[in-house]
């Protein structure tokens, strides 16, 4: 039996990730500041912990696992991460974690390892305009990411691919394009898109009026969990391929039509309006070609269906409130 430690496997995609894992038969311990919110974790053991402090690390990954994955981070999405009021959070918390994860995966011989990066490493110059945005992994240098996260997220690459080339650590590394769907933040400040606009919808009447940050034109893909997974799970199964590599959508929206799209799903009409907010860049599109080449996949997955899921989840949440 294989045997696997998620770090993060509190968190959304953690969690998800855990489930994904029992069901192909693998050990795994979990390792979080919290046990899942919206479910129960399916790990075999999981250790409540800091993974800031290098001794919770040490105890945790403490043994040669077959496979680590690094989910952890100080992260959400555009009102907590392009505020301004977090920056120093999410850079030290994340950077720390990282380098602990990093280092003790190295003393424990830990034989694969997932690094989790971000769309949001890609320079902002690039991404502009909301027609064409540019994301292939080649046209992540010259950085200039829009966000500190981003910066952490590119340092991190960094830190785990000179462990790759100074240790020889199996190291594997994708950038996730906006990961959404059930179980996920939906009202705590640290939401994405797809969940606030759910959430909106869902305890707004028909007719009503909600909010959203800039004109709408923004654009965006969005990526549901289970397509994440599988990807995922495709580069750590890959004996030749390694990364960095986008998972994430081409289907891209504005966000608008992203709203449009649930009122539809919701069977609601309502207006929508423009406020202030912070808002990041213009325009973000997975690019696939490299994923699709070197490991012949892509999601199979519309948003709308995605969507479906999501919105029915979201809305029986704001029913229990």
């Amino acid at each position: 039996m294989k045997k696997a430690i998620v770090c993060g496997a509190g968190g959304f995609i953690g969690s998800h990730l855990v489930k994904r894992l029992k069901s192909e038969g693998y050990w795994v311990r979990g390792v979080d500041l919290k046990l899942p919110e919206y479910s129960k974790s399916l790990a075999d053991d999981f250790i409540i912990g800091d993974l800031r402090d290098p001794v919770v690390c040490k105890n945790s990954i403490n043994f040669d696992f077959d496979e680590l994955y690094q989910l952890a981070a100080d992260m959400g999405g555009a009102g907590f991460v392009f505020s301004g009021e977090n920056d120093a959070d999410i850079m030290h918390n994340s950077a720390l974690i990282n380098l602990n994860v990093i280092e003790y995966a190295y003393k424990a011989k830990v034989k694969k390892v997932f690094y989790s990066s971000s769309a949001c490493i890609y320079p902002e110059f690039n991404q502009l305009s909301e027609d064409n945005p540019k994301t292939e992994e080649s046209s992540a240098y010259p950085a200039q990411p829009d966000s500190e996260y981003g910066w952490e997220k590119l340092f991190s690459e960094r830190l785990f691919l000179a462990f790759k080339k100074n240790y020889g650590i199996d190291v594997r590394i994708a950038r996730f394009h906006n990961i959404f769907g059930p179980e996920g933040s939906w009202k705590d400040g640290r939401e994405k898109a797809p969940a606030a606009m759910c959430r909106k919808v869902s305890e707004t009447s028909d007719g009503g009026e909600i909010e959203m940050w800039g004109d709408g034109l923004q654009t965006r893909s969005f990526l549901y969990i289970d397509e994440c997974l599988e990807g995922v799970r495709k580069l750590m199964d890959s004996e030749t391929f390694f990364g960095p590599v986008n998972i994430g959508s081409e289907e891209m929206v504005s966000i608008k039509y992203l709203a449009e799209i649930i009122m539809e799903i919701a069977g609601k009409k309502q207006k929508i309006k423009h406020i202030a907010g912070p808002l990041g860049v213009r325009g973000r599109n997975s690019d696939n070609s490299l994923i699709m080449e070197k490991l012949n996949w892509k999601p199979s997955y519309s948003l709308r269906d995605g969507l479906i899921l999501t919105y029915k989840w979201i809305d029986e949440q704001v029913k229990k409130k």
